[in-house]
C-alpha cells in the first residue's frame, strides 16, 4: 500500500510576512475539503468608544468575495422594478417592513434603502440594528439609486466597520482564488482603511494585520 507523505509547510507565528508570502502560506496551510473563505483581520489604533474615531467605509473588491449574498431593498413603488432587476432578493416598502416587524425574520445579509423609506424603516430599526443590518449613508446603503447599490453589492462591494475592540474583520475571497486576485482584494481593503483613518487617531494606526483561512492559522502581514 502506497502512502503519500504529506508535505509540511513551515511558518513562523511571530514573523510578519509580505502580503504575497502571507497569501501563499494561507493557501498552502488550508486543509479543509470545502472552498474556505480567506479573511483579513486588522487591529486599528483607535479609541472605539469615541464616535469620531469610528471607522466605516464601503469598498468595491476588484474580484468579489466569492460569496453569494442576499439583499433586501426598502424602496418606494417607483423604484421596485429596477431594483428587483438589479438583483435584489427582497424588494418592497411598507408591506415588507410590516412583514419583518411581525415575523422578525431577516433572511438576508445586507439591506439597502432609499432615504424616503428611512422614517418608515424606524419601525424595525431595533430588529435590523441588533443584527448589523440597518442601512446607513456611511456605508452607502442609504441611497437615491438603490438599483446601483444592489449591483455593486452583488459584484462584491463590502462594508467595513470596526468592532468594540477596534478590530475590522473582512472576507477577501476564497482559497480557490489565485494569489493575484486575493492580493488585489487585500490591497483594496488596506488602501480604503488607510484613507479612512480618523483625524483624531494618534500613534500607530495599523497595529496588527493577519490573514487566515477557515480553520487555518493566522499569518501576520507587514503593514
Amino acid at each position: 500500500m502506497n502512502m503519500k507523505k504529506q508535505q509540511t509547510v513551515e511558518y513562523d507565528q511571530a514573523k510578519s510576512y509580505s502580503i504575497a508570502e502571507a497569501i501563499d502560506l494561507t493557501k498552502k496551510l488550508s486543509k479543509t475539503k470545502f472552498d474556505s473563505s480567506v479573511e483579513a483581520h486588522f487591529k486599528l489604533g483607535i479609541d472605539a468608544k469615541k464616535g469620531e474615531q469610528q471607522v466605516r467605509v464601503a469598498v468595491p473588491l476588484p474580484h468579489g468575495t466569492g460569496k453569494t449574498i442576499k439583499i433586501a431593498a426598502f424602496v418606494t413603488p417607483a423604484k421596485e422594478k429596477e431594483t428587483l432587476a438589479a438583483g435584489a432578493d427582497f424588494v418592497g416598502g411598507e408591506e415588507l417592513i410590516a412583514e419583518i416587524k411581525k415575523t422578525e425574520k431577516t433572511d438576508f445579509q445586507v439591506a439597502v434603502a432609499e432615504p424616503a423609506m428611512m422614517k418608515t424603516l424606524a419601525q424595525i430599526a431595533k430588529i435590523l440594528g441588533t443584527r448589523g443590518l440597518m442601512p446607513s449613508p456611511k456605508n452607502e446603503t442609504v441611497t437615491l439609486d438603490p438599483a446601483k447599490a444592489v449591483q455593486a453589492l452583488k459584484k462584491g462591494k463590502v462594508s467595513l466597520k470596526n468592532d468594540d475592540s477596534g478590530n475590522v474583520h473582512v472576507a477577501i475571497g476564497k482559497i480557490s482564488f489565485d494569489a493575484p486576485k486575493l492580493t488585489e482584494n487585500f490591497q483594496a481593503i488596506l488602501d480604503a482603511l488607510k484613507k479612512a483613518k480618523p483625524a483624531s487617531s494618534k500613534g500607530i494606526y495599523l497595529k496588527n494585520i493577519t490573514i487566515t483561512s477557515t480553520m487555518g492559522p493566522g499569518i501576520k502581514v507587514a503593514a
